[in-house]
């Protein structure tokens, strides 16, 4: 007879095995001891590897067979989620757990605290708003329109990106005002509203949200914010696999980041060799999104935009829209570590935030 306290180990499955199936894996592997992973599964015809972490990767329909008693979690996009629901539920799985945005939040919150701690660095968690400053949200003519109800606060302010490209007008604000980059809004997508904010925004505190993508934000963040000495404001990290690097050139044209990586060894030597270790980690803050002082602004901005122009100039134009979009995917790898590597110098805090439909 077991032991009453001893623990029983619980077999799972993830169906997903890119990005998302491989982040939830270690979130709940490292939260959750006992959890054992027995295969991450999928349906479709897309590529995938033969193992993750020495744990099979297994294609499934409904004629393939499991043990009907064991969770199976959905580590994939929600719109995937509903079909995949059925599909298990004709092959006799039961315990199914789609990963909503909530349900992502709670893992992940509760993966950076044990992580930090373990590494011996503070994860201050904001969980305070603003009512009285300026966040920028990034709006484009391209967004589809929301079925969720989304009401501006005060604070919040919409700008539209890219209107040096069309006639139409979304915004009362544009990004094509003053100093800007607005004509390379196709590659550099809501940079061109960082850039603009950086050069033409007078507010001491200022923040970049977009249209679908906001900081979860309660009553008071910004009394907080300067109560705690508090310079930085970035999502909540993403734990990715196999590291920051990899997981970049496995989602995207590889030789830009390998471009971008010689262009920082010769003209920033000591921060390529900060870059190369932190790029080997797994957490970046992911979406360009932010709310910081605009001193702190100004020094991101100063260091960033040059290499950013600097890669697209390499890089030029692509026909694969999304791939085209290579300057905004680096900006997001690249302004995590510009926080990495001045962590001493600023105070850093997370907020959540959500994605509306």
């Amino acid at each position: 007879m077991k032991n009453q306290t001893e623990k029983v180990e619980q077999v799972i499955y993830i169906v997903g095995a890119h990005s998302r199936g491989r982040t939830l894996g270690m979130y709940l592997t490292k939260l959750y001891p006992d959890i054992k992973i027995a295969a991450y599964l999928y349906d479709n015809d897309e590529p995938n590897q033969d193992e993750i972490d020495g744990i099979p990767v297994i294609h499934f329909d409904e004629n393939t067979k499991f043990p009907s008693d064991r969770l199976v979690y959905l580590g994939t996009r929600g719109i995937y989620h509903q079909k995949l629901i059925k599909k298990l539920h004709n092959m006799g799985m039961e315990k199914i757990i789609p990963v909503t945005p909530e349900f992502d939040r709670k893992l992940r919150n509760s993966f950076l605290e044990r992580y930090f701690a373990e590494n011996g660095r503070e994860y201050y968690k904001l969980d305070a708003a603003a009512d009285a400053a300026c966040i920028y949200i990034a709006r484009s003519v391209f967004d589809k329109p929301l079925q969720q109800e989304y009401s501006l606060s005060g604070f919040q302010k919409e700008i539209q990106v890219g209107a040096e490209l069309t006639d139409q007008r979304i915004c009362d604000l544009t990004d094509n005002k003053g100093e800007h980059i607005s004509e390379k809004n196709k590659q550099f997508c809501e940079l061109t509203a960082l850039y603009w904010i950086w050069k033409n925004a007078r507010q001491d505190v200022v923040g970049l949200e977009h249209y679908r993508r906001h900081f979860l934000l309660q009553e008071g963040w910004l009394q907080d914010m300067k109560e705690r000495c508090i310079d930085v404001i970035l999502p909540t990290p993403l734990y990715v696999a196999p590291n920051i690097a990899q997981n970049y050139k496995e989602r995207h044209v590889a030789s830009d980041w390998d471009f971008m990586m010689d262009y920082m060894r010769k003209i920033y030597p000591a921060d390529y060799r900060k870059a190369v270790r932190f790029f080997d980690m797994n957490l970046y803050s992911p979406c360009n999104m932010f709310i910081m002082k605009r001193q702190v602004l100004h020094e991101l901005c100063s260091w960033l935009f040059p290499i950013l122009f600097i890669c697209a100039e390499h890089g030029g134009e692509r026909k694969d829209g999304y791939q085209n979009r290579y300057p905004g995917f680096l900006s997001e790898r690249l302004m995590t570590f510009f926080f990495e590597k001045n962590r001493n110098e600023y105070r850093i805090a997370y907020a959540d935030k959500d994605f509306l439909n």
